[in-house]
């Protein structure tokens, strides 16, 4: 099994949509400013839903959303992660949490403009 798509909320998508394709170099599958943004990962879509928008009944689909932050992770190996702090820091992102794990994994985690919290983290945080 793998997951298809996940899903972020964001009020404001603009400010998402720069932030995942200029910092992240994330793919804009789909954009509408008003209600959502799709991006495309190597196998699977990322989107973010105008919280506000989804709760409402009126896109063929049942209404969702959330309040508060979300959480991702994405893959990178040690390199990656490396490549990836350099990058964040680059373009003014700060690193707000560093973190290795009991198995040795590392994660580093960082915030989206809407402050869901995103994390890099080594694929043996889960998988040996």
């Amino acid at each position: 099994m793998k997951i298809l798509e996940t899903i972020l909320y964001a009020e404001d998508l603009e400010a998402a949509r720069k932030f995942y394709s200029e910092v992240l170099g994330l793919e804009v599958k789909s954009f509408n400013v008003e209600r959502s943004l799709f991006l495309k990962l190597d196998d699977s879509i990322l989107i973010i839903f105008k919280a506000s928008k989804t709760v409402i009944p009126d896109s063929g689909v049942p209404p969702h959303g959330t309040t508060g932050f979300g959480h991702m992770a994405f893959s990178a190996t040690l390199e990656e992660l490396e490549g990836w702090r350099q990058t964040l820091t680059a373009k003014g992102v700060p690193v707000i949490e560093e973190v290795t794990w009991e198995n040795g994994a590392k994660s580093i985690y960082f915030n989206d403009p809407a402050m869901n919290v995103l994390e890099f983290a080594t694929p043996n945080l889960w998988f040996a």
